[in-house]
């Protein structure tokens, strides 16, 4: 059987295993580097990605890795020419009630000491200073959240809304990327060092230092001799923990999203990535509801869903798609079986989103032809922080668990993990982000009693 080494192999090249290999290579000089993957490069869950990027989140540690995130990104368009079509329209965050204190609290507490400059209040019969994302320049925009509670300048700037929408939190750091042309770049960057993208899936691990894996792809079986290697493996990051005997805290979670051509305008193309955040229960016929409550699954549709439900215009301003989803779905799965796209969730999802934008109603049982339903799994902890840094068997360390954020933060994860495993200086978040939180009696409770998790 033939044995190949390296100094390090990561396992998965999706945007996480692909930045951590970058983030290598370019600020660490580690140039003998293998990129592990049964498939073609972001062909998984970096595939299904909305392509989102924010900095709001409510806990300070978490707004501190998603700052970071968004410089390096920053970083990657200006080098590039932009070619990951960084935008900045910011995220609309939007609620039927007005003056929700718990949510301002929530950006006051997120954006940590020293923040409070960043939240801007627009209130009922005062002279507003909000500026309206006129452009997509993401070196243009303001930073920081404009909080809207006046409904006349919520009707001015978000005519499309219903309504109803009594507070909008623009979030105005966010936007959204080509998740693909960002990974692209940082392969090309890799492989001009060095770097080495192999086909294969990983069987089985014999721990080191040095780590002998198991390799199986179309020619047969074969082995890797690797000093360290990296669990950047998305949905099967547990599957490669139990190789090396560790038990992680994670669950698997499949959430969907649809895309189709809004033919019928119904979503404006200025639109920032808008968030219903109420949640709400979907009117169903009666013949309806008997059809979904004889399916165990689907009976869930009956209940009161929660909020989350959101759109954005897709492509560029003079392009027609629209993307919607709603990470409704708490239950558990495994991400070796067949994806469990459920067929009712284009009819949900559509329904759901119309309550804020009132003009998808028309797209009510026609989707355009073309139209794509598609998902992918969410790897999440508890607390839903990702988990980056060493694993517990010396010279193994990981990247993963970043459900529903995986593109977005994927530039500090992989720079982070590649501090670690460098042995360089750490941003002082990074050991929140490890294993080491959870020694943090402190932090585990704070993080245990806390109503949000950031799950949007």
């Amino acid at each position: 059987m033939p044995t190949a080494t390296t100094d390090v192999a990561i396992i998965g090249a999706g945007n996480i295993g692909i930045a951590v290999a970058y983030y290598l290579v370019t600020q660490h000089g580690v140039a003998d580097v293998v990129l592990l993957d049964s498939g073609d490069p972001m062909a998984l869950t970096s595939a299904q990605s909305g392509e989102n990027y924010r900095n709001w989140w409510p806990h300070p540690v978490m707004t501190a890795y998603t700052d970071h995130a968004i410089s390096l990104l920053e970083e990657v368009a200006q080098a590039s020419g932009n070619r990951i079509h960084m935008n900045r329209r910011g995220y609309a965050l939007v609620t039927r009630r007005e003056r929700p204190e718990d949510l301002v609290a929530e950006l006051y507490r997120g954006y940590g000491e020293g923040g409070a400059d960043r939240i801007r209040l627009h209130e009922g019969g005062s002279a507003s200073t909000y500026q309206p994302a006129i452009t997509a320049d993401w070196t243009t925009a303001p930073d920081g959240v404009d909080v809207l509670m006046d409904r006349a300048l919520i009707r001015a700037h978000f005519p499309s809304l219903a309504l109803d929408a009594g507070t909008i939190l623009h979030i105005r750091r966010a936007g959204d990327i080509s998740g693909q042309q960002l990974g692209q770049f940082m392969l090309e960057a890799i492989r001009a060092a060095g770097g080495r993208l192999l086909r294969a899936q990983v069987t089985a691990i014999e721990s080191g230092p040095p780590f002998t894996l198991s390799l199986r792809d179309e020619a047969g079986s074969s082995t890797l001799r690797a000093d360290r290697i990296v669990n950047a493996a998305g949905p099967f990051f547990s599957q490669i923990a139990t190789m090396l005997g560790e038990d992680l805290p994670l669950s698997y979670v499949y959430q969907q999203k649809i895309a189709f051509e809004d033919r019928e305008n119904a979503i404006p193309r200025d639109l920032p990535f808008t968030i219903d955040l109420d949640g709400q229960e979907l009117a169903w016929t009666d013949e309806e509801r008997e059809l979904l409550a004889s399916d165990p699954e689907a009976a869930i549709l009956l209940r009161p869903l929660p909020g989350g439900v959101h759109r954005r215009p897709e492509g560029s301003e003079s392009g027609r798609w629209i993307k919607l989803g709603w990470a409704y779905n708490t239950a558990p799965g495994d991400p070796a079986g067949e994806p469990p796209l459920d067929p009712n969730f284009p009819d949900v999802v559509l329904r759901g989103a119309s309550r804020l934008s009132p003009a998808l109603r028309t797209y009510l049982g026609r989707l355009p032809r073309g139209a794509r339903h598609y998902g992918g799994y969410y790897a999440m902890t508890p607390e839903n922080w990702p988990l980056i840094g060493p694993m517990r068997t010396p010279g193994a360390f990981m990247a993963g668990a970043l459900s529903g954020f995986g593109t977005m933060a994927s530039t500090a994860t992989g720079a982070v993990c590649a501090a670690w495993m460098a042995g360089s200086e750490l941003p002082s978040y990074a050991s929140a982000l490890s294993l080491e939180r959870y020694a943090d009696q402190a932090l585990m409770s704070e993080l245990r009693d806390s109503a949000s998790k950031g799950v949007l």
